[in-house]
């Protein structure tokens, strides 16, 4: 195509798509330059063009969904083979395909400044933050219209020039570009291709009722007097499993991070001292954050539960609607808006759901609640979402320009923080309630993995059984200490912690920190709680020989750096990642029962399940949502792996399948899970 800049529109019809930076009418689909040629299964055979929202017909072929809608409007039957259809037959094509589609290679439109090559689905979010060419098209298009004001704008500030850093897409729930503060509220109602999110997702029942789910971004300062002391948390996720985000799963009561207050189970951890781990290795985010000092900076995204929806649709005219522009002066880039926004069900847009007070919003004091935000510096939100919103005023150095539109008379009531703290919205987002909730309830009912629930190895996992047989003197030590024990709330099997310089076993050489012990002398040690498996390896050991049967887990990557270092400071334990490892024959599953009403959403998202690229991968819950079933019943935790759905495995199940079954459960639902201790840090 032409490069867009170059182009001469007269009509405000023909303003380039902020999408696709390309020229097309409203109602055309987005157009792309695709770096390869695009294989014809993935072409719609109306437009002849890569399929955009692909749609499946009951007779097997494939359209874009504004093609077929089109189409649809003047025949009753399918383009290719002419047989008799209807719109409401079709139906979304699988969400595989939709991945495919997204990850096409793309070239940036805007090719005289900008030679960058991406996946499809990111190209929108690299014109509105990245892209040289369309800054500059933006800039003149802007001067061409000069705008007038309605209002004053503050005078300009004298600002330090800083070198901005490009924005980062998180690799989460939603594509939310975090700001350093907490400037920024957003709303994760809408899930991106492979988060499967049954606890957001609206029935027709229940959309009169619901409402946007908020999280929030902030800068938590973490201060410490001993700069070797753990913070005292557990943490699940990574770039190499498939929850990606590093994700708090525990605090541990009395610790660091639970004296603070502001940190709590759920929280995903975006930054350490500056430093973004949202797309990197487990092993690696362990290794950042058990980094010593005496200050860490973390940057998390926490999530605020439900907002509540008390604003009905106003009946004045449009003519008593008023647009005001608000410029804020942010006396560096990370400086705090204090701005909560939000989507409603009922109306397009965003909406300013409160300030928070001591905020720049609120002491500069022109914006209002319910107040519709239209654009920001210049970029048009009239459809926009929260998320971008964000990733606007994370980049913007110093002016943040806002035009709003303000209906009289309409208020938004404070936002739900979760089931059991206040709504005053002042502290929400500096405190937020303790995260060290009620002690979790230790279920005795678990059990070992069944057979039809069992499961092959994560792909790039090994283990290794080994038979170590040792002759010795009767008093001579073993030289091991253990943990685990079927006793323990995570009902871990016998693990070794150390191997020590004396003993028979640091001779020998064979057994090595992190085996799991199955048996002594034929002695089965995998059903045994801490203090029997003491026993049993003490009263073994007195014997001339000793014959050990031990697990070693070869965890994907096992190129990673060691987490040896400045261990004295640990307790040492394995990491949650090498969990994932273990043989599912030793596992222990635990039964948990959520209950909800009929309006109610279970409250968590999952990630995972089968991938034709990726095979077989377990289920993971992500997020639990607060002030949901599966907040207040306390027992599922991030990282949980979902082994069955009222008794039906959930093994070689795609996303697309579990989720359907996840939302014909009513009230009731009954989940096997196999829960990992996280990694502390």
């Amino acid at each position: 195509m032409a490069d867009p800049l170059a182009e001469e529109h007269a009509s405000q019809a023909s303003e380039l798509c902020c999408e696709c930076g390309q020229f097309h009418l409203l109602l055309d689909n987005h157009l792309y330059n695709f770096q390869d040629e695009v294989d014809d299964e993935l072409i719609c055979h109306i437009c002849l063009q890569p399929l955009l929202q692909p749609m499946d017909t009951p007779c097997g072929h494939t359209y874009c969904f504004k093609c077929l809608e089109n189409f649809m409007q003047e025949y009753n039957f399918c383009p290719m083979d002419r047989k008799k259809l209807s719109f409401q037959q079709c139906h979304k094509s699988s969400l595989l395909v939709r991945n495919l589609l997204d990850k096409l290679i793309v070239l940036c439109p805007f090719k005289a400044e900008c030679q960058q090559i991406m996946q499809r689905c990111e190209l929108e979010a690299h014109l509105q933050n990245r892209c040289p060419g369309f800054k500059k098209y933006k800039s003149e298009l802007q001067r061409k219209k000069n705008p007038v004001s309605k209002g004053k704008e503050d005078p300009p500030a004298k600002v330090e020039p800083n070198t901005p850093k490009d924005p980062e897409v998180l690799s989460g729930g939603s594509s939310l570009v975090a700001e350093s503060s907490a400037a920024a509220v957003v709303s994760l109602a809408t899930a991106e291709p492979g988060l499967v999110n049954p606890a957001f997702e609206e029935t027709e029942e229940d959309l009169p009722q619901r409402t946007s789910l908020v999280a929030e971004t902030n800068t938590i300062e973490i201060h410490r007097e001993d700069p070797e002391e753990e913070l005292g948390m557990r943490i699940v996720g990574g770039k190499d499993t498939p929850l990606g985000n590093i994700v708090v799963q525990e605090v541990l009561r009395d610790s660091v991070i639970a004296a603070d207050g502001r940190i709590a189970p759920g929280d995903h951890i975006l930054e350490v001292n500056g430093v973004n781990i949202s797309s990197v290795t487990h092993c690696q985010a362990v290794s950042f954050l058990r980094h010593p000092g005496p200050v860490l900076h973390l940057m998390v995204l926490q999530e605020k539960g439900f907002s509540n929806k008390t604003a009905q649709q106003d009946s004045t005219s449009a003519t008593n609607r008023e647009v005001i522009h608000v410029t804020l002066i942010k006396r560096d880039r990370s400086e705090p808006l204090g701005i909560k926004l939000i989507r409603k069900t009922d109306e397009a847009g965003i909406f300013i759901l409160d300030m928070l007070e001591g905020g720049l919003a609120a002491k500069n004091g022109k914006l209002s609640r319910n107040d519709r935000v239209l654009s920001i510096n210049g970029q048009d939100l009239r459809q926009g979402t929260p998320e971008t919103a964000a990733q606007i005023i994370q980049t913007t150095e110093s002016r943040v320009n806002f035009v709003v539109l303000r209906q009289p008379g309409v208020q938004l009531s404070d936002p739900v923080e979760d089931g059991s703290t206040s709504n005053n919205s002042s502290s929400s987002s500096s405190n937020g309630g303790s995260p060290v909730h009620h002690r979790r309830r230790l279920d005795q009912n678990h059990y070992r993995r069944k057979s039809n629930y069992q499961k092959d190895l994560p792909q790039g996992y090994a283990s290794h059984e080994k038979t170590v047989a040792i002759k010795k003197e009767p008093k001579e030590s073993l030289g091991i200490t253990i943990g685990g024990g079927r006793d323990n709330k995570n009902k871990l099997p016998i693990y070794v912690t150390s191997v020590q310089p004396i003993g028979c076993l640091f001779r020998d050489g064979r057994i090595k920190r992190g085996d799991v012990l199955l048996s002594i002398n034929g002695i089965d040690l995998t059903h045994l709680s801490y203090c029997e498996a003491v026993s049993a390896l003490k009263s073994n050991a007195a014997s001339h020989s000793v014959v050990l049967k031990a697990l070693e887990i070869i965890p994907a990557n096992s190129a990673e750096p060691s987490l040896d270092i400045k261990e004295q400071g640990f307790s040492w334990s394995p990491l949650w990642i090498t969990w994932l490892g273990l043989p599912s024959h030793l596992h222990c599953c635990q039964d948990i029962v959520l209950s909800k009403g009929n309006l109610e959403s279970w409250g968590f998202s999952i990630v995972g399940g089968f991938e034709e690229s990726k095979g077989n991968q377990p289920f993971f819950i992500k997020t639990i949502v607060p002030g949901t079933p599966a907040f207040r019943d306390r027992k599922l935790k991030c990282g949980d792996e979902i082994v069955a759905v009222n008794g039906v495995p959930a093994i070689g199940m795609s996303n697309s399948e579990l989720i359907p079954m996840l939302k014909e459960q009513r009230n009731k639902v009954t989940l096997t899970v196999v829960s990992w201790p996280g990694s502390l840090v």
